[in-house]
């Protein structure tokens, strides 16, 4: 199990209060987010609509059907699947380094919505930088006419070049 990192779990702590505009109720970071309850207010605040129906109180399975219908919304909203935490990591404490890095994400991919004007976590994220190659430069690349870097190495080799990159006239 991944050690815990209390710096990044007050972070995202901080970044939910800041979309929440509240303060979260005292505890640690698997008690406040435990029941599912903040985390769908959350997604609500962040995507209006995102999750329905809140179980406010009930038994344990009312509660983790909140940490599912949250699962299913930030799944919709484009968190990485492999970055979603398992119901039982926050429910049952079996992984809460899971829960920090999910709520990271979300917080991370408010950037890719233009809709969302509130704080978002985490740095910048890069915009997809999509290339159209024609035909014949794509013909080109495959024929090993075009080097990736686009460039033009013609003539280069590795000769005066050591082992580790050191070359052999010191």
């Amino acid at each position: 199990m991944p050690n815990r990192n209390k710096e990044l779990e007050k972070e995202v702590m901080a970044w939910v209060e800041a979309v929440m505009g509240q303060k979260l109720p005292p505890g640690s970071f698997e008690d406040v987010f435990k029941d599912g309850v903040v985390l769908c207010n959350l997604i609500n605040k962040i995507q209006p609509n995102s999750v329905k129906k809140i179980q406010t109180s009930g038994g344990s399975f009312k509660l983790m059907e909140n940490i599912q219908r949250f699962q299913e919304a930030i799944k919709k909203y484009g968190v990485p699947h492999e970055e979603i935490f398992q119901t039982a990591d926050l429910f049952e404490r079996r992984n809460i380094p899971q829960v920090v890095l999910c709520l990271y994400s979300l917080g991370r991919i408010t950037q890719k919505h233009p809709e969302y004007n509130g704080p978002s976590l985490g740095p910048k994220m890069a915009d997809e930088n999509k290339r159209d190659w024609d035909e014949d430069q794509q013909r080109q690349l495959r024929d090993g006419q075009i080097g990736l870097q686009m460039g033009q190495n013609k003539g280069a080799s590795q000769s005066g070049m050591g082992s580790l990159n050191n070359t052999r006239h010191m």
